[in-house]
Formats: C-alpha cells, sequence, structure tokens
C-alpha cells in the first residue's frame, strides 16, 4: 500500500498546476495539458526527432535478453473480476473497472514494472464527441433493452484508455512449389425434355489444364500491429483499425495524464509469432499471383523473416463495459477516427413482442384474402 500511495504522490507533484495546484490533464486533440479548474495550460514538450520513429531490431532485443530493458514503474490495480492490471486515476479510493465493471478497491493496488513504451498515439476525440458517437451507435441497435439506451444518455460512462500494442517491420522471401490451372472450354451434348419431347442439346464445359509451378516471391511488411491485451475482444479491436501510426509521437507520460493505461500481457516473442500469421494471408495472395493462370493450387511453402524491428506503443480507446443479465458488454470507440464497436445485448421481451405482432399481421392479411 505504501508503494501505490508514493507512486501516485509522485505523479501528482510532477502534474501540479502552478496556479491552483490541481492535476493537470491531457486536452485531447492538442499538444498541451489544461487544467479542469482555472484553465492554465502547459505545453508537452517533444524532443527533436525529425518525424523518424525508431524501429528495435527484434533479434539484437532477444538475443540480449528483454528483461534487461528499460522499464518504468506505475501505479496499478488488478481488476479481481477479470484479471486486467491497469492504471488508476489519482486521489481515487474505489472505482468501476473499465473492462467488466467490477468494483476496483484501491487496498489491491501495487506499483507494477513495465517495459516502458516508445511511442504514443495521442487521444484526438474528447469525451463529448466519443459520447455523441456513442449514443448514435446505441440508437441504431434494434431490439436492444430500454436501460441499455438510457444508459447512453448518463455521463461519465466512458473510460480513456491508452492500449497496449505491438508494430512489427519485416522482409519476407518465400519459395513455393504448386500448380498453376489455364482454363479452357468444350462443347458437350446432352439430352433434354421439351414439350414432352426428348431433345439433344450442345453446352460449354468448363475444364482444366494443370502446369507445375515454382518459384520465390518477396514481401514487405511495415506496421503489422498486433494487441498485447486480452482484456477485449480480439475482432473488435481490429475492427477499430486502421490507426493513424505515422502520427505516434515519442512516449511521454503527460499524454497519459488524465487517463488510465493497461499495461501488456502479450509479449514481444508471442506479439511476434502473432504477426506472422497476419502475414501469411498476404504472402499466400503473393504466390497465387506469381503462379498466375486462371486457377492455383500452393502444395509446399518456405518463409524466412529477414531483419524483423519491432516498437512498443500505446493507442487510445474510450471504452465502457455494461452489465446485463449477468453478462458483461462492451464497447470501443477509436478515439483517433471515432469509430465505435461493441458487443451488444437483446431484449427476449422486445424480440417476443416483434414476434406475435408479425404474426398478428400475417394473420390479418390471410384472413382478408380468405374473403
Amino acid at each position: 500500500m505504501g508503494d501505490f500511495t508514493e507512486a501516485t504522490n509522485a505523479i501528482n507533484t510532477e502534474l501540479a498546476c502552478q496556479s491552483c495546484g490541481a492535476i493537470l490533464k491531457f486536452k485531447p486533440g492538442t499538444q498541451h495539458l489544461t487544467c479542469e479548474y482555472c484553465g492554465a495550460e502547459q505545453e508537452i514538450a517533444q524532443p527533436e526527432t525529425n518525424g523518424e520513429i525508431q524501429e528495435i531490431s527484434l533479434d539484437e532485443f532477444l538475443a540480449r535478453n528483454f528483461e534487461q530493458e528499460e522499464k518504468m514503474t506505475v501505479a496499478a490495480v488488478k481488476c479481481e473480476g477479470c484479471g486486467a492490471t491497469s492504471t488508476l486515476d489519482p486521489n481515487i479510493s474505489s472505482d468501476k473497472c473499465p473492462f467488466c465493471a467490477s468494483t476496483l478497491v484501491i487496498k489491491t493496488g501495487s506499483t507494477a514494472s513495465i517495459h516502458k513504451p516508445q511511442y504514443v498515439l495521442p487521444f484526438a476525440i474528447d469525451d463529448n464527441k466519443a459520447m455523441d458517437n456513442f449514443r448514435r451507435w446505441l440508437k441504431s441497435l434494434w431490439f436492444a433493452p430500454n436501460d441499455l439506451k438510457r444508459y447512453g444518455d448518463q455521463a461519465n460512462k466512458l473510460n480513456g484508455m491508452y492500449l497496449p500494442f505491438w508494430t512489427f517491420d519485416c522482409a519476407t522471401r518465400t519459395s513455393y512449389t504448386g500448380q498453376r490451372g489455364e482454363d479452357y472450354y468444350v462443347s458437350e451434348s446432352y439430352t433434354t425434355t421439351e414439350n414432352g419431347q426428348s431433345v439433344t442439346r450442345t453446352r460449354q464445359v468448363r475444364k482444366t489444364r494443370w502446369y507445375p509451378a515454382a518459384g520465390t516471391v518477396g514481401n514487405e511488411f511495415d506496421d503489422i500491429l498486433i494487441e498485447a491485451t486480452r482484456s477485449l475482444p480480439q475482432p473488435k479491436l481490429r475492427a477499430l483499425e486502421p490507426w493513424d501510426v505515422k502520427n505516434l509521437v515519442p512516449y511521454n507520460d503527460r499524454f497519459l495524464s488524465g487517463f488510465r493505461t493497461e499495461t501488456y500481457v502479450v509479449d514481444v516473442k508471442s506479439g511476434y509469432t502473432q504477426a506472422k500469421e497476419r502475414m501469411e494471408p498476404i504472402i499466400t495472395d503473393t504466390i497465387h499471383r506469381d503462379i498466375g493462370g486462371d486457377r492455383q493450387i500452393i502444395n509446399y511453402t518456405s518463409t524466412t523473416y529477414q531483419n524483423p524491428t519491432f516498437k512498443h506503443i500505446l493507442l487510445p480507446v474510450w471504452l465502457s463495459a455494461y452489465r446485463y443479465n449477468s453478462k458483461v458488454y462492451q464497447f470501443l470507440i477509436n478515439a483517433r477516427t471515432g469509430e465505435v464497436q461493441g458487443e451488444r445485448p437483446y431484449s427476449a421481451i422486445k424480440i417476443t413482442l416483434a414476434v406475435i405482432a408479425a404474426i398478428a399481421i400475417i394473420l390479418f392479411f390471410y384472413t382478408i384474402l380468405k374473403k
């Protein structure tokens, strides 16, 4: 408990407003911190990078033993409901987990030592804009429970979260063997019955000639994005893409002030394995184009991955967790583009009433037609 308090106090002192002493918070869409009480602003200084984003050699990183890499200490709390570990706002004694809506209590807080992110994509959309997008999305849902609609009308239902990601760059060379199919057509006679008579007709039938194929193809992959979190469904996270990762800025904890940050649970080695899986369909498409013809069969492939590099980044989302009938539903908003994704509950009562109404309408028209 002492370590957690000390870490929180250090954050408070570093981000204190020089005018009134309140905690300065990052203002989405800007490059400065602001005080919500007196309106004071403080620019966030950025190092001179000439806009160049640095990548880390994966092979060298793993050879050095990544446990020796630069780390940072954060005040964090682990949810006993879903297991997610995230930071807490200063001076908060209890809260709700942003991932599952379970109650969080400071007594479960501690300091966590994590590998320091290299880059961050700051929030561009504030909570008001995010809530507008969220409400529009809720109103578009058919058969949603009434209390879900009301949920969107309540303030402070969105949590600003920075989620951990890995990006990977890599060049690949893939040798393959397979077959190229070239279509041709032949005329074929067949017998059919027309007007009670048996007649002979002719039709064109497609056939394929197959030829052996072999070769080597190359691909260049840039910023293959891999989620370093397991707290949110991967399909929903990937539906938030694309991210404007070309606008990443060097990590500065001032961008995190006023927001929470989840610590990663997928390490870089596991992330690289997933990155290879995301590369596979693209490599396969390249082989198909290289084989050519009308159809392709791939019998064998062997891929080498050359000079893989990576970086550890934080991406911003607005997040909300909603409980309905003892099940948790999560909503996500890309805090750069405003894209909304989420799981949604259905109202059994509304569906039942709709079915009854549909049956009533069918019976009504059926009765009229019979008359």
